[in-house]
C-alpha cells in the first residue's frame, strides 16, 4: 500500500492537511484529489474521483472528507468495488478495517465527539483485515448486491 487518494469538499480542508502531513511521514504517496479552497463546492464530484482512484487500482485506499462524513460515505458505497467506512473513533476504524476489509474512510470534519482523527486514521490504516471466512461472506454479499 503505497498510495492513498485523499479528497475533501470545502469544510474539510484543514484536516486534509494535517492528514495529508500524517500519511507523507508515514512514506505514502498522496494523490489529493479534495478542494484547497473554502468556497462551496460538491462533495459529490471529490467522492467519485478518490473512489474512482481506489476501484481502478490507482490507488491502494482513500480517504474522504466532509462536514459530516455523510454523503461522501452515501456516493462512494454506491460504487462496485468500495466499502467506505464512516469513522468517528479508533474503535470503529480498526473494526471496519477487520471486519470489513474497508478500502475507503470517510471523516467528519464538523464532529465535536471525534477521538483524535490522527489516531483514527492511524487505526485504519494499521488494522489488517481478518481473513475470517464469514466476514469474507459478508463483504461477497456486499459486492454482489452492488451489481444488483
Amino acid at each position: 500500500m503505497n498510495t492513498i487518494a485523499i479528497g475533501n469538499d470545502h469544510s474539510g480542508v484543514a484536516l486534509k492537511n494535517k492528514l495529508v502531513a500524517l500519511l507523507e511521514k508515514r512514506g505514502l504517496t498522496v494523490v489529493n484529489c479534495g478542494t484547497d479552497s473554502d468556497a462551496s463546492c460538491d462533495y459529490p464530484d471529490i467522492a467519485q474521483k478518490v473512489v474512482a482512484a481506489v476501484a481502478d487500482g490507482r490507488a491502494a485506499r482513500g480517504v474522504l472528507i466532509c462536514g459530516t462524513g455523510l454523503g461522501m460515505s452515501y456516493v462512494a458505497n454506491r460504487r462496485r468495488g468500495i466499502r467506505a467506512a464512516l469513522c468517528w473513533s479508533q474503535e470503529v476504524a480498526a473494526l471496519a478495517r477487520e471486519h470489513n476489509d474497508s478500502n475507503v474512510i470517510v471523516l467528519p470534519a464538523r464532529a465535536q465527539t471525534l477521538d483524535p482523527v490522527e489516531d483514527i486514521l492511524s487505526a485504519w490504516l494499521d488494522t489488517p483485515f481478518s481473513n475470517d471466512p464469514r466476514h469474507q461472506r459478508r463483504i461477497n454479499k456486499i459486492e454482489e448486491q452492488q451489481n444488483a
